[in-house]
């Protein structure tokens, strides 16, 4: 065994991988949210030309894979580090109060993000799958329309907002500990980098909350 697998087998490699591929999905995220606030135009043709230079893209596609990828490994080492620090700590320490060891984010990291996972699987068969695999059948002829038409059931807003403020709860925990992990701790920059996660936390599922809310009432004023 190479010296890089044994340092990324150990805990410290495995919290390392896990801060890395979760910065890799904040990255995403950014991206994800650029051209999602296209949706806001009422020239349809704006998000529709992006869509599909972003289906068409042979890059853009192999990197879809690669997002994926990136999701279940963050997912799977998440899962395997809580199970490990469970089986780690020592019995007497169950029975003190969480809420003096840790934040309620942090004890909860894990169930936020397997909440999030699962939205993403609905959401890909909505927005994604449906134009892409011929199983499934999408409810409009692009995906300008489909969100237009998922966005004007009031139940699949308040999924989506719902799932925002899930993520919002996940990255004000998450943003800061990947540096944490990454040893970038220091007196001068950590308040930073806090303060930081805390307004990314905030601002970006906060505008994709903004989105279907957006759409929601602009399709119930169409209506009048």
């Amino acid at each position: 065994m190479s010296w890089f697998t044994k340092a990324f087998s150990g805990s410290i490699g495995k919290k390392i991988i896990m801060a890395l591929s979760g910065l890799f999905l904040v990255v995403f995220l950014i991206e994800h949210l650029i051209g999602n606030l296209l949706l806001l135009s009422d020239d349809k043709g704006i998000y529709n030309g992006y869509a599909k230079f972003m289906g068409d893209n042979i890059l853009i596609s192999i990197l879809e894979y690669v997002l994926f990828g990136g999701f279940i490994i963050h997912i799977a080492y998440g899962i395997y580090i809580t199970i490990q620090n469970n089986n780690a700590r020592p019995i007497g320490y169950k029975v003190t109060n969480a809420s003096e060891n840790s934040s309620f984010t942090s004890r909860y990291m894990w169930l936020t993000g397997l909440t999030i996972f699962a939205f993403l699987i609905l959401h890909l068969k909505d927005f994604f799958l449906t134009h892409k695999v011929s199983v499934f059948e999408p409810q409009a002829a692009t995906l300008y329309d489909e969100a237009v038409w998922a966005f004007s059931d009031p139940l699949w807003v308040g999924i989506y907002i719902a799932a925002m403020i899930i993520l919002a709860l996940h990255l004000s925990h998450g943003f800061a500990s990947s540096f944490q992990t990454l040893g970038a701790r220091h007196p001068k920059y950590t308040p930073f980098i806090k303060a930081f996660g805390y307004g990314f936390a905030f601002v970006v599922p906060g505008l994709f909350a903004l989105i279907p809310v957006y759409m929601y009432m602009h399709h119930e004023l169409k209506m009048f």
